[in-house]
């Protein structure tokens, strides 16, 4: 069975999308890869880590994307 890999819970980081069981953000591992960083320094840095929770996060982010819709701009 595969294990659900980004939860958010309302008192868990104020509800914000955390990686299953920590209080790791998908932002903040998103914040790691944009500035530069590679998977291994940032497993490094938060060795509770996976790869694949690092792909999670990507994935999550992509999925989030995909489904918005540009709003028109008001005047």
């Amino acid at each position: 069975m595969k294990q659900k890999r980004i939860e958010s819970h309302p008192d868990v980081c104020n509800g914000k999308p955390v990686v299953h069981g920590t209080r790791i953000s998908v932002s903040t591992v998103l914040s790691y890869l944009t500035a530069g960083d590679s998977e291994e320094e940032i497993l490094k840095a938060h060795p509770q880590l996976t790869q694949d929770d690092i792909r999670a996060c990507l994935a999550f982010a992509q999925r989030i994307s995909a489904a918005h819709t540009a709003q028109p701009a008001f005047s």
